[in-house]
């Protein structure tokens, strides 16, 4: 429980007092305190001075004093009124400390129990298979991935998704490339699939549409015979998107990224899910039939207020874009049969993690369950409004709120500076990316650039390290770097990205907090001795030792404050917070050679108490803990 079990025990001591002077329904909070209101604080005075009819700061001493006759009092030395009216409490630290240090050398430290064993799915990445992961798309990624180990550490069932979307307009233009426009189907000999297919035939068969209106029938012609799924063009369309997928997950991979199932549109299309879903939408009177007006012929889903309405069945009976992602919606959450069948993704994840893809074959049924009780879809924020009408349509279909999640996330831009060396035309300003118009950086060079420098910087810094070690920092240190910096801002908040900036070993930075848990690796190593918590607690009363032992004992409050707002940010600050407090430690108190044995050793059980829980924090960002940089 660390640092929560004197969270707890204030909690239920106060609930006591109020219980005494007949108080109840007071829904008061108790946190750890902000500089100068003691270890913890509560807001208890405040809400009672109304009822109570005395000042919070007459109700605080009251509390107080009586809060000194409670018998349970093991983790608070005393409490105190603050002079605003806060009821603060100092910790009794001799305990606690042993208390969170002890508990963050267990395996489950910053384990919470939320889910208790529920299923939650959780879809990120779904890009068009038609061309190489950007930067932009790396925020999606990486957001999804990092909310998927925040809510397994949270005790749920996490089944974690990728849709693709194979028969939509921008597979269409590859197939017209390809087919029509004479591109080669092997790219120049070096280059990644998915990079040509982007580069070189998605952009320059989007030119030609531009350039000449009347290829627009080639390509909804290549459309329509998508949606047959036996169709020549189909096929190739498969055997051309599967390769494109193929790259991208090459990608994901090493970034750390991994799978349970890729669910494919085409095969969604074809499944007879949506026939399934109109007839439920229609029974439940969620959609209308508009004889008249602009939509005239066509089923609509009324708009909210001022909001239009929202064809999802057209007069000639061809379904919307949205009407594609209604029935996969319902699958995910578990509303609807399930009509695929499951075979194994045919490359393997790095880590073992078994991937799966969904499949329309007769072959032998291998049935999987990868719906959950809630699910959380990670798109950006300009399909806000579309995912709105989703949403309220999966909260009507379930009975449940929240059972359908939309986490959104602005964009990612290009610093000026960084978009000139990936060879960018820049006006000085941040960068926009448009895969359309190839104004974007691929994730794979991003990565490239960023290890190349990482490798020089090490072999300067340790010219006696060999290739192999070098090379392991600097992937651990550049997939790091692009993991921070994708999950350290607020979600509604544009990144700009900056290449040199990201790198720095100072501030905010994956590189700095990397840098500090091989500081303390380092301390580790000299010393010559394995750690335990079989020490003397009370040798560490510095404020800097306590402030460290505080910010480790929080582990577990982040991690449940980021599963409960699904806030990945909550952990990047986390791990930069208790980084800056150990690196404050470091610098005021000494750990080796002392001439005192016991207090060498009770602060190397801290340096290795911090180490874990540092590891802990950083693997749930997907991001290294590297012992030498």
């Amino acid at each position: 429980m660390t640092f929560k079990s004197i969270l707890d025990e204030i909690e239920n001591n106060l609930t006591k007092i109020l219980s005494d002077l007949s108080v109840s329904d007071v829904e008061f909070s108790v946190e750890p305190a902000k500089p100068g209101f003691g270890d913890v604080s509560s807001n208890v005075s405040f809400l009672l001075a109304k009822s109570l009819k005395k000042s919070p700061k007459e109700i605080a001493e009251m509390l107080s004093e009586k809060y000194s006759s409670c018998t349970s009092t093991t983790l608070v030395l005393k409490s105190e009124p603050h002079p605003s009216g806060y009821l603060n409490f100092i910790a009794n630290w001799d305990k606690l400390s042993q208390l969170i240090i002890s508990e963050s050398y267990l395996d489950t430290c910053g384990d919470v129990e939320l889910g208790n064993g529920s299923s939650m799915v959780v879809e990120h990445t779904s890009v068009n298979p038609n061309k190489a992961l950007h930067i932009g798309h790396i925020r999606n990624i990486i957001i999804g991935d990092t909310i998927s180990r925040i809510l397994e550490k949270s005790g749920y069932k996490v089944n974690v998704l990728n849709y693709i979307d194979d028969s939509g307009l921008q597979v269409a233009d590859i197939i017209v490339g390809f087919k029509h426009f004479g591109y080669a189907e092997e790219p120049p000999d070096g280059k990644k699939f998915d990079h040509y297919c982007g580069d070189d035939v998605y952009v320059k068969t989007t030119e030609k549409y531009e350039a000449d209106s009347s290829l627009e029938e080639i390509r909804k012609k290549v459309l329509k015979e998508l949606e047959d799924g036996n169709s020549e063009t189909a096929k190739f369309g498969d055997k051309i998107t599967r390769r494109v997928l193929a790259g991208q997950l090459e990608t994901c991979w090493n970034f750390g990224v991994t799978y349970d199932c890729l669910n494919f549109e085409s095969q969604i299309i074809r499944s007879g899910l949506w026939s399934k879903i109109f007839e439920k939408l229609k029974e439940m009177n969620l959609v209308e039939f508009e004889n008249e007006g602009k939509n005239g012929g066509c089923w609509v889903i009324r708009g909210d207020g001022k909001e239009e309405d929202k064809v999802i069945v057209r007069s000639n009976g061809t379904a919307t874009y949205i009407a594609k992602d209604i029935p996969y919606a319902a699958w995910k959450l578990g509303l609807l049969e399930d009509p695929f069948n499951y075979e194994q993704y045919e490359n393997e994840q790095p880590n073992s993690r078994v991937l799966w893809q969904t499949s329309l074959k007769d072959t032998d049924k291998i049935s999987k369950d990868f719906t959950g009780e809630k699910v959380v879809t990670v798109i950006d924020s300009r399909q806000a409004n579309l995912q709105k009408i989703i949403t309220t349509l999966m909260d009507k279909f379930k009975s449940a709120p929240d059972a359908y999640n939309h986490l959104g996330y602005e964009s990612v831009t290009l610093s000026s500076d960084t978009a000139k060396t990936l060879g960018l035309e820049t006006d000085g300003k941040q960068t926009q990316m448009s895969g359309r118009k190839g104004l974007y950086v691929s994730a794979d060079s991003v990565y490239d650039i960023l290890k190349e420098k990482t490798k020089e910087e090490t072999k300067k810094r340790h010219p006696e390290m060999d290739d192999s070690e070098i090379e392991i920092i600097a992937h651990s240190v550049s997939v790091g770097t692009i993991r921070y910096e994708m999950i350290k801002q607020d979600l509604d908040k544009i990144i700009t990205f900056d290449l040199t900036k990201s790198l720095s070993l100072e501030g905010d930075t994956s590189p700095y907090i990397q840098y500090t848990h091989a500081r303390a690796s380092r301390i580790l190593e000299k010393s010559g001795r394995t750690p335990t918590i079989d020490v003397d607690f009370t040798l560490l009363k510095e404020k800097s030792e306590l402030d460290l032992i505080k910010n480790i004992g929080l582990f577990n409050l982040q991690v449940r404050d980021a599963a409960n707002n699904l806030s990945p940010k909550v952990i990047a600050r986390y791990c930069y917070d208790l980084a800056v407090s150990f690196n404050s430690f470091y610098e005021k108190s000494k750990v080796l050679d002392l001439g005192d044995v016991e207090l060498e050793n009770s602060r190397l059980c801290l340096v290795n108490s911090f180490k874990i829980v540092l590891e802990k924090a950083l693997d749930l960002l997907g991001i290294q803990s590297p012992d030498r940089m």
